[in-house]
């Protein structure tokens, strides 16, 4: 759990670095305007870690569903191997599908005022920019929305259902309570990401309003991120704990 923690950690540090700072310059400085190599070079990174997210978080839910609904085999079915094995299998997924959208964007034809109605480099709203062809685009698409988006959704809430089926066969109040508020809070994050993106790479086609779009576009892009480290580190007591001897360290180094 606490490798699959690690590795959730970088990739929402890489996922948020993609779109924040340029969001918070633009802000401040006022000035919106990108390179169309730097674009794409957003586009690919935004669009390979939030892929990598996806998958990462049904490997997780996953392991929890081992965890807890069977305790005895967690050790040799979730062993070192297997667990790298999947982590390296999420992120090559994740950049080959980054790959495939960023080079089906660069061959598109942009003309006019060059305008991108959003907040960072997308996908939607670059097919939407676009004065080209965009079928081919949109096809790939939907079909790697249903096997990066859809389909990991469904094995997570098949995940969840199974764990929760557990759950409420320990007799113990207190256990049961504690399981439950963990797995609760995981699943209102999941749902968040995953509900917001599979809608909004399912939206309105080129043409249509980005406004409902470009707020999806920010619930997955940054709730999910500020959120995980707060429901999958500290309601943990050891975390706590870990974060607590950490800090006294501290106040101790600058008080000497």
């Amino acid at each position: 759990m606490y490798f699959f923690l690690a590795c959730l950690s970088l990739l929402d540090v890489c996922y948020s670095s993609v779109t924040l700072p340029a969001m918070l310059a633009n802000a401040i400085t006022g000035n919106r305007k990108i390179s169309f190599n730097g674009c794409l070079t957003q586009l690919y990174f935004f669009v390979c870690f939030g892929g990598t997210e996806c998958l990462f978080l049904t490997v997780m839910a996953y392991d929890r569903y081992v965890a807890i609904c069977n305790p005895l085999h967690y050790t040799t079915t979730m062993n070192k191997k297997v667990c790298s094995y999947l982590v390296v299998a999420c992120w090559f997924s994740g950049m080959m599908n980054a790959m495939f959208h960023t080079t089906m964007t660069w061959k598109l034809t942009f003309c006019g005022a060059r305008h991108i109605r959003h907040y960072f480099c997308d996908v939607l709203p670059l097919l939407q920019a676009a004065c080209s062809d965009i079928y081919d685009s949109q096809v790939l698409l939907h079909v790697v929305t249903f096997f990066i988006g859809i389909t990991p959704f469904i094995l997570v809430t098949h995940s969840y259902i199974r764990i929760i089926s557990t759950i409420l066969k320990i007799r113990s109040t207190a256990r049961r309570q504690k399981v439950f508020s963990t797995c609760s809070s995981h699943l209102i994050v999941v749902t968040v990401f995953y509900s917001t993106a599979i809608f909004n790479y399912n939206g309105p086609n080129s043409g249509d309003s980005f406004v409902f779009v470009r707020m999806a576009s920010l619930l997955y892009s940054i709730v999910p991120p500020l959120l995980n480290p707060v429901v999958y580190c500290l309601r943990n007591k050891e975390v706590k704990r870990a974060l607590r001897d950490v800090l006294t360290k501290l106040y101790i180094l600058f008080k000497l």
